[in-house]
């Protein structure tokens, strides 16, 4: 009898202990919190990927005109990021599917939250509490299936902030250094290319008559000229092969947080959910 009457105690505790927690709001408060920042950092890297993005077309756009030999040759340095663009393309597409997984989860949240939904938490909480104290609730079949709609329904109201809590958590432990570094750098590779893109051209002369002085001038500038792209063209491969590095580290951060990370803990949740199902550790 005392060790079912403990039992009894210890399962009413966690349930007032959830009833406490959904009249709080401290972790609904955490939740919406943590999605938020969540939010801006997405909308931060979007942004600084997408400037890189513009200074490359601007890069790609522009062409290097030469003259060797007395024959004009155009060149396009900024072809040799293409590559980037590329990445950065594909990383635009997974962070318009990681704002949807964010704003989803902030529909979620706000759902989670509603009052209406928190009192039919609550009530039903509290009639679990009560089944087991109380004479007339207390019957095997009637107990079972309240508990069994409360945990459902307690699984709906607190999986999205737990799930928000816990991925920051994961972010700040795992993630945030690596998201810090690359934002970082991918804005100074912006400030880089831009610097590269202003670097004056060559330019062509256009009278053809010249004495033969000047023709040995215009060869000798035009080879200079090739020398100088040559250097901008390692710029630009140092450029893109750090710039590739660092977004490809932003692609992981993002989906790891906002897409695995939540799939994997709701499959978690609902794992020991479908446990708790079955009622074993709650008594028949």
């Amino acid at each position: 009898m005392l060790k079912q009457n403990t039992k009894k105690i210890i399962i009413s505790l966690l349930f007032l202990l959830l009833v406490i927690t959904a009249m709080g709001g401290w972790l609904d408060n955490k939740g919406t919190e943590y999605t938020e920042a969540t939010f801006k950092r997405a909308l931060i890297a979007f942004g600084i990927a997408k400037g890189l993005n513009g200074v490359i077309s601007v890069a790609q756009g522009t062409e290097v005109a030469l003259q060797p030999a007395g024959i004009g040759v155009n060149f396009t340095p900024g072809q040799i990021l293409d590559p980037v663009n590329d990445v950065i393309e594909q990383f635009s597409w997974i962070m318009l599917a990681s704002t949807a997984s964010i704003g989803v989860q902030k529909i979620l949240l706000a759902i989670s939250q509603w009052p209406l939904f928190s009192y039919s938490v609550i009530a039903l909480l509290l009639l679990a509490i009560a089944s087991y104290w109380y004479q007339p609730l207390s019957i095997s079949s009637w107990r079972r299936l309240l508990i069994r709609g409360m945990l459902v329904m307690v699984f709906l109201r607190f999986s999205v902030p737990l799930i928000a809590i816990s991925s920051e958590y994961t972010y700040k432990q795992f993630l945030s250094e690596q998201y810090t570094e690359a934002t970082v750098e991918l804005e100074r590779m912006t400030e880089k290319v831009t610097e590269i893109n202003q670097t004056d051209k060559p330019m062509v002369r256009q009278n053809t008559e010249r004495s033969v002085v000047e023709k040995i001038k215009d060869m000798y500038g035009s080879a200079a000229a090739a020398i100088d792209i040559d250097a901008r063209i390692e710029r630009y491969k140092l450029a893109a092969a750090e710039a590739t590095e660092h977004v490809i580290n932003l692609i992981v951060v993002f989906v790891f947080q906002t897409i695995l990370f939540p799939i994997g803990f709701l499959f978690v949740m609902y794992r020991l959910l479908k446990n708790l199902l079955e009622l074993k550790w709650l008594g028949k």
